[in-house]
């Protein structure tokens, strides 16, 4: 594939952006099909209809598909066809004139456009790059392989423009285990991503520091409600989240505070069920509506378990009639499907039971426990090699 003579764009995202999307020799080919078929055409219909000088829309057409390059050949291809067939066709000195310098600037122009079409996809091809590197910032790629457990999941944003909104999930190898989150903003748009990224960057930190689950709640807490403050010294809409943490330890069992969120599922011998949480608290930066203190508690994550957590993007999807989407009857019949084959029949099950009209952010996330002599390697889910691993380990 040829492309522009424009400077050379910062990555592959961008030379595709600019790539030509027709071959030069492809291009030239037709060109010269084109050219014959026309003259010919204009030969058998004789002076009554003139169709050789509709040619100079070629180089406008080509610059829409093509390279800045292949529009100059288009340009200087057709230039001269068309000049010609003015200075055959005969007349006045005058519409000779203004014919050829109509036919020149037609081709000029649409070698403008090219250009102009060129930097501006690199320049949105940029833009992208930058925002793909932000956003990775807030949610890492999956899957993530940790001492105790194997993290794999989806995500879609409701804006498929974007790569990230205002679901939020996050995994953390700590000395106490691994410290596992999924939530759910209130709200859409980059204000709730703001919203997630303050939760996200307080769990990060506390997931290490504290040694209690629930101190790792209280400090997301915390800086959700900081956030609302300085929302609200600012105009902004207060926001709470939802959110599931759990806390993994390696030994079979799992602790988790529920903050207003979604029971997961766990499907473990040919059974799917809801996890019982019996204390669930409020959400996240509503502490002080409540008087009660979060606690965690415990729940059974046998070896071979799949525990699914996700977002109400999945239950309150909708079909074309309104239902809402059958989630725990879906899982009925694929509880003997690995953790990676699972989350993209789940995928694939919503886009088609919606038609593919998304009413929210979707995201959801597998647990597996790892053996106990497992190790994580030290770029866990960040790698080559680490995505391997975990895609072997998820085949089990």
């Amino acid at each position: 594939m040829a492309h522009s003579a424009e400077p050379p764009v910062a990555d592959a995202g961008e030379r595709a952006a600019v790539a030509a999307r027709i071959s030069t020799p492809v291009l030239m080919g037709g060109l010269a099909l084109l050219s014959l078929a026309v003259v010919c055409l204009d030969v058998l219909t004789g002076e009554g209809l003139q169709l050789i000088p509709l040619m100079v829309v070629v180089p406008a057409l080509v610059s829409v598909f093509c390279t800045v390059r292949q529009t100059i050949a288009a340009a200087l291809w057709i230039m001269p066809v068309v000049v010609i067939s003015r200075l055959v066709s005969g007349g006045s000195f005058w519409d000779m004139a203004s014919g050829v310098c109509f036919t020149v600037l037609a081709c000029a122009l649409g070698v403008a456009a090219c250009a102009r079409r060129i930097r501006h996809v690199s320049a949105i091809a940029r833009l992208r790059s930058a925002a793909v590197t932000l956003q990775r910032q807030i949610l890492r790629p999956l899957p993530v392989l940790t001492d105790q457990v194997l993290v794999d999941g989806i995500y879609a944003p409701i804006e498929e423009d974007h790569l990230v909104g205002g679901d939020i999930y996050e995994i953390v190898q700590s000395p106490y285990g691994t410290r596992v989150i999924i939530g759910d903003v209130q709200g859409k748009g980059l204000a709730a991503i703001g919203v997630g990224f303050a939760a996200l960057g307080a769990f990060r930190e506390a997931a290490i520091r504290e040694p209690a689950l629930t101190g790792v709640v209280d400090a997301v807490e915390d800086a959700v409600a900081r956030h609302n403050a300085f929302s609200a010294q600012t105009g902004e809409t207060e926001r709470f989240v939802t959110a599931l943490v759990l806390g993994l330890d390696g030994a079979g069992r799992v602790q988790a505070v529920n903050c207003g969120h979604l029971p997961p599922r766990m499907l473990h011998d040919g059974v799917a069920a809801a996890v019982p949480l019996r204390r669930t608290s409020v959400p996240l930066g509503m502490a002080e509506l409540s008087s009660e203190a979060r606690v965690a508690e415990w729940l059974d994550f046998p070896p071979g378990a799949t525990l699914l957590m996700f977002t109400d993007g999945v239950t309150e999807a909708r079909d074309a009639s309104g239902a809402f989407y059958p989630l725990d009857a879906r899982l009925s019949h694929w509880t003997r499907l690995g953790p990676r084959e699972l989350l993209d029949t789940l995928h694939a099950d919503l886009e088609a039971f919606s038609g593919g009209v998304r009413r929210d952010d979707i995201a959801a996330i597998t647990l597996r426990a790892t053996s106990s002599g497992a190790r994580r390697p030290e770029t866990a889910g960040v790698g080559a090699g680490a995505r391997r691993a975990a895609e072997a380990f998820s085949g089990r």
